[in-house]
């Protein structure tokens, strides 16, 4: 085994495929573990290869996104590259699809809203992956979801590295339009999501092969069983995510992933009152990936310190969940509200609510920005986009602002009435004058 590469020193392999080797390595400058993909040796001989692996990199690079698998270097030693990537301490969906074939709705739900985001920021910019599959899916100890490999994807204005008709990705997650060699644009990658989540729903791929057709065919020609045929029982709106991606014709599916976003928000709204990361979290520590050590660290981010017991049982999560509904109980009777960065509890109240604000009397408000957005209700900055989290408000007027450093900034007047929800989303089109700054992207 290599024993370094460039200022990384190699602690061992993580696994292997057919163009590539994955290593586990410390970069000593920084003392910061990393991951390292290889290319094969007997790959590295076909330019083609080295060339997509190369293309593979700076796609990655340009894509800053917490849902997606940041690149830190890239190396080129002669034929011999290199990808060095952040170290995810986590396991593929493909594995957690191995030891819980069935997941939740709400964790299912979670895990595409996740990649929904990943994938969203990727397609505003023009890169299409091609290859969504639970193998290219990780789930982290710390509740992130992590888009990965984009080995073959390509960029919707550029040329393809691959002649028509190839058929590059893989068989079982492939759209239809991906099947017959047409050209592709990101509704490709929504079907594949579609197939994915209807996995981690039913436990089975939707389109399998048997004796009269190829699962090529049946993606083509079939429709998938219903979940109800199947004995599984899955929320109605979930389910109308799902077929509506799993559209033969492009058409037909969801215009685009941020339209996913929107919907998922909404479905999980109501039912997961705590951060998404800790609920993913709890889930990792019920089916045994994650260690109670382990889970408590993460979750005394947001439980209060008189939870924090050495107790790792059921109870014990149990307890936390209780604690963070109560809290958004809390904040309703307090007329505050919170502000969501990546899933986590923080934040100033919301200006217009009054001092004591009746749960009974509140109405909701949540918001989607594309992309993604500071947002301002009435003046006061309450949240990150994405976030799934409703708003509670005083029944009323309210303004709400929706600010990138990138784009010029977009103001909605929004009603809100007692005991509903209303949802307002935001398109930020007009590029800002400003000079963008680095640091602000979520």
């Amino acid at each position: 085994m290599v024993e370094r590469i460039g200022t990384c020193r190699v602690l061992g392999e993580i696994g292997s495929g057919g163009m590539a080797v994955v290593y586990e390595a410390i970069q000593e400058p920084l003392n910061r573990r990393v991951a390292i993909k290889a290319l094969k040796p007997s790959i590295a001989i076909d330019s083609q290869f080295a060339e997509r692996f190369e293309r593979e990199a700076h796609f990655m690079a340009s894509l800053q996104h917490e849902n997606i698998l940041h690149v830190i270097d890239f190396i080129k030693d002669g034929r011999s590259m290199f990808i060095i990537m952040e170290y995810v301490d986590g396991i593929d969906l493909y594995d957690l699809l191995e030891r819980s074939p069935r997941l939740p709705a709400d964790i299912a739900a979670i895990i595409t809203l996740q990649l929904a985001r990943g994938l969203d920021y990727a397609h505003f910019r023009g890169i299409i992956h091609r290859d969504i599959k639970p193998a290219n899916i990780m789930v982290s100890m710390q509740g992130d979801v992590k888009l990965m490999d984009f080995g073959i994807a390509r960029h919707e204005h550029f040329g393809d590295l691959t002649e028509t008709g190839t058929g590059l990705g893989t068989p079982s997650y492939m759209s239809p339009e991906q099947i017959l060699g047409d050209k592709l644009d990101f509704r490709s990658d929504i079907f594949s999501v579609g197939i994915v989540l209807y996995q981690m729903l039913t436990g089975r791929k939707p389109f399998v092969e048997d004796e009269t057709r190829t699962v090529m065919q049946k993606i083509r020609l079939d429709r998938y069983e219903l979940p109800k045929k199947l004995s599984v029982d899955v929320p109605r709106k979930l389910e109308r995510v799902m077929a509506r991606c799993l559209q033969k014709m492009p058409a037909n599916r969801y215009p685009t992933t941020q339209a996913i976003i929107d919907d998922l928000t909404e479905f999980l709204a109501p039912r997961v009152p705590m951060s998404h990361n800790a609920r993913l979290v709890m889930f990792l520590n019920e089916i045994g990936v994650m260690s109670g050590d382990q889970t408590d660290e993460v979750l005394s981010a947001v439980a209060p310190r008189v939870l924090r017991s050495g107790r790792r049982d059921a109870g014990f999560l149990r307890s936390i969940a209780k604690w963070q509904a109560s809290a958004l109980t809390a904040l309703l009777v307090s007329g505050l509200t919170v502000q969501v960065a990546s899933g986590r509890w923080s934040g100033p109240p919301v200006g217009a609510a009054p001092a004591a604000l009746n749960p009974a009397e509140a109405g909701y408000l949540t918001v989607s920005a594309d992309p993604w957005a500071h947002v301002y209700v009435d003046g006061q900055r309450v949240l990150t986009t994405p976030a799934a989290l409703a708003i509670p408000l005083e029944p009323g007027r309210h303004y709400v602002k929706y600010t990138n450093p990138y784009f010029v900034s977009v103001e909605h007047e929004v009603v809100v009435q007692a005991g509903s929800t209303v949802h307002d989303r935001a398109t930020l089109s007009e590029p800002s004058a400003r000079t963008a700054d680095p640091e602000a992207n979520p």
